[in-house]
């Protein structure tokens, strides 16, 4: 809200605003509005019009050029089928061009996203040339080109520091994902060849997905089970076994805590992915793990690690304790080390024995702090390509087709992706982990101490 003096000495509210502009501006203000840039030029602020104008002209020419073809094709994703003709003057076959749907539909929301832009610069070219005249009319300064640049460094420095980053995420993050929902709403797929031109289908994809009757149905809600069980152990026993670790190691009778502590944290300098191999291959049928048992008679065949469904699960289950287990020690041991000494000394004079003192002290402590950092921990879990990916690969494959019993929401996708080509399917899987991923994190955070005592732990 800007206030403008009057000749009386009184003030009035003076919102810069579209409506204001059109209501009550002047006839350059409201020329500006196809103009852009047209009431700052009017009023000296020449630097600031062009600028304005150019982004018109740019926007104009970009729409011409191409824009006005992308928009228009969006809606039927193209038809003209690649065809092959024969030159008779070359005597050889050329290929015609015909329609991408991917480009199309990649171009077109492009396009979507230009415009939306351009809206946004047209109410600021808008609200600026209403904002001249007003400060014109009750003979206030306008700022010049040069002023305008300067504040950018001063008083407005968060809009230069801030516009980058606020384009990296339009550009990698925000236009991707919108790519991938509407891609969600077509047949993008090798079946019936539709890899190059395809077609809008509406909810087919979801329908199909949520249909227990359907193969690929059938595969969702076995795949959505394990990786609910999954996500639940994963977060759990690293939580449960870190605690235990970190409240020994941390007990004042424990001697050399920081060698303990190393000795944990260690395969954290490691590389996932180095661990997560070796682990594999020293778990594989021939494997030195097999080998050993078999040599000193232990066993009498090698254990299915990966090749049964019930070992499998429990070995990428353990292997994750073994990756996961430090990070939550490290997590423990300061809020151990922060818990204020004088709540332990009152149980003690209230004659609390060690285990009161843990459920009524230490327990709720760290869950108070630690709510967050578990919900982004089972987050994490349900989307830990790694780990499944690098040690069984989603195997032993026996859901349908394309899914194993291992297999996580994130490693279904990227097989029904990268290996089988459905690429409906799996932006239908990427929206579906985000919805349950959504709804489990809100309805668990919002229902902790965390949330909803923010201010303090008793």
């Amino acid at each position: 809200m800007k206030k403008a003096k009057v000749g009386n000495n009184k003030e009035f509210a003076t919102p810069y605003t579209v409506t204001n502009a059109v209501t009550k501006g002047d006839f350059i203000t409201k020329l500006s509005m196809l103009i852009m840039g047209l009431g700052n030029i009017a009023h000296k602020q020449i630097g600031k019009g062009i600028c304005f104008l150019l982004v018109e002209a740019a926007y104009i020419w970009f729409m011409i050029k191409s824009g006005i073809y992308n928009l228009s094709m969006l809606p039927s994703l193209g038809w003209r089928e690649q065809e092959k003709v024969w030159n008779e003057k070359k005597s050889i076959y050329e290929y015609t061009a015909g329609d991408q749907s991917l480009l199309l539909l990649l171009y077109g929301i492009c396009t979507v996203f230009i415009t939306l832009a351009f809206i946004l610069v047209w109410r600021e070219s808008v609200k600026s040339s209403y904002q001249a005249e007003v400060l014109a009319k009750n003979g206030k300064h306008l700022k010049t080109f040069k002023e305008d640049i300067k504040s950018l460094f001063d008083q407005n420095l968060y809009k230069l520091l801030l516009a980058a980053p606020l384009m990296g995420i339009l550009v990698f993050t925000i236009l991707p994902l919108v790519f991938m929902i509407a891609m969600a709403f077509t047949n993008y797929s090798k079946v019936d060849e539709h890899l190059v031109l395809f077609d809008w289908v509406g909810l087919a994809n979801f329908a199909k997905i949520l249909n227990f009757g359907d193969s690929i149905g059938r595969q969702f809600y076995s795949v959505l089970g394990w990786t609910l069980i999954w996500a639940v152990l994963a977060t759990g026993l690293n939580f449960i076994f870190g605690m235990i670790l970190a409240i020994v190691i941390n007990r004042k009778d424990t001697k050399c805590k920081a060698f303990w502590r190393f000795c944990f944290v260690l395969s954290i300098a490691v590389p996932q992915f180095v661990s997560l191999l070796i682990m594999r291959s020293m778990l594989q049928p021939t494997g030195i793990v097999n080998t050993l048992l078999l040599k000193y008679g232990i066993i009498d065949m090698a254990l299915p690690f990966f090749s049964s469904a019930t070992w499998a699960r429990a070995t990428v289950v353990i292997i994750n304790l073994w990756v996961g287990i430090p990070y939550t020690l490290l997590q423990v041991t300061g809020i151990l080390q922060n818990i204020p000494g004088e709540l332990y000394e009152a149980a003690k004079i209230d004659g609390a024995n060690a285990v009161q003192v843990f459920f009524k002290i230490t327990l709720p402590y760290m869950l108070f702090v630690m709510t967050p950092y578990m919900i982004t921990q089972f987050t994490g879990n349900v989307n830990n390509f790694n780990v499944i990916f690098l040690l069984s690969g989603g195997n032993p494959t026996g859901v349908g087709d394309t899914a194993g019993k291992t297999d996580l929401l994130v490693t279904w996708l990227y097989k029904l992706t990268i290996d089988k080509n459905y690429y409906n399917l799996g932006a239908v899987i990427g929206i579906m982990t985000f919805i349950v991923l959504a709804i489990v994190a809100l309805a668990t955070y919002r229902n902790t101490a965390s949330y909803k005592d923010e201010e303090g732990f008793m």
